[in-house]
């Protein structure tokens, strides 16, 4: 059967990258992009339409015109932007989550992917290691807009059958699309910043450990997901998924095995402290390695490396 893919939300980090992997992999009419403004480029190479996932009539047209087989939902408020404006991002985390599950049910859609994230976790869980199961108390709006989301993906799932699949993402750094406003942009400002001024003002400390993934594992990882059998999976509410855990020290020591001179300095007081500090350090995912074959292949020395080499031909 030939596949018919929507991408929601396919101007954010993640969309922009997938969009390209899906159409390499189906065909570019195949997949279309869709975001509730018009790209900052435009992809020939496939349909895009504007739209909003709130409004649902609108989103059954989008249904209606492309009948579906597969749909991504990756329209979401991330973690710091969401404390900013907490009612608009539990609105379109979850209200939008919700129209795209009934409209699934509604036209027969085969898969949905749905993305998590390591924000579900929260003071009181394990920092170390954090299981698949475990306590999860987030005090962020993400973060329980997240975990609200796996309890009704889940249900979708058992109560109707719709196959929902997803991933709880750690930080993904990427250097071809810009960060969304999440706690662990850093990650990727520090290689902006690197290659302008050789510094950065980091906003969190030294030694704020977090897991991470590099985009090109991300990509790949969600593409094993979506492709492995159905009866493969046991957990529908959301895979832990990781790649590597370092601290803001360590990438800048990376950063200055390729540019000497390289410094960081530290700023105080900024809330994503607050909101990292109730985040993992590392995250188990020996359940999506089990269940559908996960293995990271970026260490940190490859993604600096990466970074670097990329982002120089975009600052030259």
């Amino acid at each position: 059967m030939e596949e018919r893919i929507i991408i929601i939300g396919s101007n954010g980090q993640i969309g922009t990258e997938l969009a390209i992997a899906l159409r390499a992999k189906f065909g570019g009419k195949q997949v279309i992009t869709s975001d509730i403004r018009d790209p900052q480029i435009p992809d020939s190479s496939g349909p895009f339409e504007t739209i909003d996932v709130l409004d649902k009539q609108s989103l059954r047209l989008l249904f209606t015109k492309y009948r579906p087989t597969q749909v991504y939902l990756l329209a979401a408020m991330l973690s710091a932007t969401g404390e900013k404006y907490p009612r608009q991002a539990w609105d379109l985390n979850i209200n939008g989550l919700l129209n795209v599950l009934d409209l699934s049910l509604e036209y027969n859609v085969n898969k949905v992917f749905w993305p998590s994230s390591i924000a579900v976790f929260g003071p009181h869980s394990a920092t170390v290691n954090t299981p698949q199961y475990a306590i999860m108390d987030p005090n962020t709006v993400y973060g329980i807009s997240k975990l609200a989301g796996e309890r009704i993906c889940e249900y979708y799932h058992g109560r109707y059958g719709l196959d929902v699949r997803s991933i709880r993402y750690p930080g993904i750094i990427s250097w071809k699309a810009a960060p969304g406003g999440g706690t662990t942009d850093y990650a990727i400002h520090i290689f902006h910043e690197a290659l302008k001024n050789n510094t950065y003002s980091c906003f969190l400390s030294a030694d704020t450990a977090l897991p991470m993934l590099y985009m090109d594992d991300a990509i790949r990882g969600t593409l094993a997901l979506m492709d492995a059998p159905a009866d493969a999976l046991h957990i529908r509410s959301s895979y832990n998924l990781t790649g590597i855990s370092f601290t803001p020290a360590m990438l800048a020591d990376e950063i200055g095995k390729i540019l000497p001179g390289f410094t960081m300095t530290y700023e105080e007081n900024d809330p994503r402290q607050a909101i990292a500090d109730t985040w993992p350090d590392s995250v188990d995912d020996t359940e999506a390695r089990k269940d559908w074959g996960w293995e990271p292949q970026f260490t940190l020395a490859d993604i600096t490396s990466d970074m670097i080499t990329n982002l120089n031909k975009i600052h030259n």
